[in-house]
């Protein structure tokens, strides 16, 4: 079965409106307090958490924050380290300025490089460590390396206090909606497929849309939902998010994370039975006789994943899985049914895990 492919998230406009909204919020307070407050005429290093931490993902704001800040500090530290025992080339004599730029700019950008390998956490190094550990050389003036500490920290608290209060998220309520619109389009898809292989031509699987970031939905939905629960009971006050998932949510997001493994094998085996039988092969009896399962199954999983009772629609596919069985039992064609047969078990281990 091939693996799944990442695809980006693709938000709605009023959504990006809001996230866009929340940005320019998050980047205009913090410098206008460090204007007030006199650290600098051009406070850039206040405005920019808000431009590298926020994301859709507004509960990852803190931790990315706190990544944030600790590499300011320690690239700060370094490099201010560094430039007293290796004066910046400002303060050479102009023949000796390109031995001393290379000396100190080298001595900075291991220290810089050693300490954001070191600071390695979440699957990535902490670049912000070598940013600001350049950042401060290139600019060696007095008083600028705790004019920017004192920037970063505005801007940082200001993203993670400020952030999460401007359209605080709901993760229960967009999974929810989530799962509703991938049942939806999941219907509509398995709808094109029967309707196509009512006609018996393998020639037409490859004509099914590409429905790579389908697959990702309720994974997406299942993973949001467990950071929510995970989250302390502070910040799911502070961000209004229930201590719970509505009832039985929690299982329809791992049936749907679960069947669209299922159903996405099943679709690729249809492009690639296309492939090897070429396009003008012979319309098959089997991919014909395979539309009525196509549309059981669709309907069984459909009504599963609204939480209703769907015993008598998954015995009505297991049966035709059978009649299917039984009319056209070679390994080709079990290969074919294997998807659809795996879907069958995803929504029976569901309705028995039901109360």
């Amino acid at each position: 079965m091939p693996g799944t492919v990442a695809v980006p998230h693709n938000p709605p406009p009023r959504a990006r409106l809001r996230s866009a909204t929340r940005l320019a919020v998050c980047a205009a307070v913090p410098w206008f307090l460090c204007l007030w407050w006199g650290t600098s005429t051009v406070p850039v290093p206040a405005a920019l958490p808000a431009v590298l931490i926020l994301r859709e993902d507004v509960y990852a704001a803190p931790r990315l924050g706190w990544n944030r800040l600790v590499g300011v500090v320690v690239g700060v530290a370094l490099s201010t380290f560094v430039l007293h025992w290796l004066p910046p080339p400002s303060a050479s004599s102009v023949t000796s300025v390109s031995a001393a730029a290379s000396v100190s700019f080298l001595a900075v950008l291991a220290c810089g490089c050693a300490g954001m390998y070191l600071m390695y956490q979440g699957g990535a190094p902490n670049q912000q460590v070598l940013v600001s550990a350049l950042v401060i050389y290139a600019t060696a003036l007095p008083g600028y390396a705790l004019a920017r500490l004192v920037e970063s920290a505005i801007g940082i608290a200001t993203v993670v206090l400020l952030g999460p209060l401007l359209w605080p998220p709901d993760p229960y309520r967009s999974a929810a909606a989530g799962l509703d619109a991938y049942r939806s389009e999941l219907g509509g898809l398995l709808g094109t497929v029967a309707a196509r292989l009512g006609g018996g031509g393998p020639a037409t699987a490859p004509e099914l849309p590409e429905e790579a970031e389908l697959w990702l939905r309720p994974q997406n939905g299942l993973a949001s939902c467990d950071r929510a629960a995970r989250l302390p009971r502070l910040p799911r006050l502070y961000l209004r998010t229930p201590s719970r998932p509505p009832d039985g949510l929690g299982e329809r997001l791992r049936l749907a994370a679960r069947s669209a493994l299922t159903l996405q094998y099943f679709t690729q085996e249809l492009r690639e039975r296309a492939r090897t039988d070429g396009p003008c092969a012979a319309p098959d009896p089997a991919l014909r006789d395979l539309a009525p399962l196509v549309r059981a199954t669709a309907r069984a999983l459909d009504t599963a994943l609204r939480g209703e009772d769907c015993s008598s629609d998954l015995d009505r596919a297991r049966g035709l899985d059978l009649a299917h069985r039984a009319a056209h039992p070679t390994r080709h064609d079990a290969v074919l049914r294997a998807g659809l047969h795996l879907t069958h078990e995803a929504v029976a281990d569901h309705v028995s895990a039901r109360p």
